[in-house]
């Protein structure tokens, strides 16, 4: 048994293999989180650590603007809670994700308990949003959107700039892509919010 850390670069991830060490356990993967605060950390289903680099400055950006709009409808909205690219959730697969924008129903999230929501929280959102940077490809964004779906989101966005599209995924449906559009509809699943893309592009 090995503990297999994928390391994320500006083109595809490299492979470090720690022979002597058994895959971590929930625990011992939030301790590893815990003192690497400056990298970004998820995990496969298969116990795969992967170790991403901070965001650029541009994609940060970016990643504020979306994080930003959706709270401002979660205000007025009041049905769930937002999430920024801060945020790991432990899947139903065993796999912690973190998109970078995100969104639960309240009272799904109000069924946790308060060492669940204080840990990698065990619940699938039911919104995401992963917006492509440079270190991404997009075929490993796509199977992470597929992902999200089967463990039980309603809806997800994939933006690819590089590219100009978004990626719109639903449950049981095949992706829809969106060509260079000026607003992005999340209705019916978040009724009403609108994502204007002139500070995303």
């Amino acid at each position: 048994m090995t503990t297999t850390l994928l390391i994320q670069n500006e083109t595809t991830p490299f492979t470090v293999s720690l022979p002597s060490i058994a895959p971590m356990s929930r625990e011992e993967f939030y301790a590893f989180c815990q003192v690497n605060r400056n990298l970004r950390i998820e995990r496969t289903a298969t116990g795969e650590v992967i170790v991403m680099p901070p965001a650029f400055s541009d994609t940060g950006n970016r990643n504020f603007n979306l994080a930003a709009s959706l709270w401002v409808w979660s205000e007025q909205d009041g049905t769930g809670l937002g999430f920024d690219s801060s945020a790991g959730f432990t899947l139903p697969n065993g796999s912690t994700k973190s998109p970078d924008v995100s969104w639960i129903r309240l009272e799904r999230w109000n069924q946790l308990s308060d060492a669940d929501k204080a840990s990698f929280a065990p619940i699938c959102p039911d919104f995401v949003i992963e917006l492509r940077s440079k270190s991404d490809s997009l075929k490993g964004l796509q199977s992470k959107m597929e992902e999200y779906l089967e463990n039980g989101v309603s809806l997800g966005w994939l933006i690819d700039r590089q590219n100009r599209t978004v990626h719109i995924y639903r449950p049981n449906q095949e992706p829809q892509i969106l060509e260079s559009p000026d607003i992005v509809n999340a209705t019916p699943e978040l009724s009403g919010f609108q994502l204007s893309m002139a500070k995303i592009w």
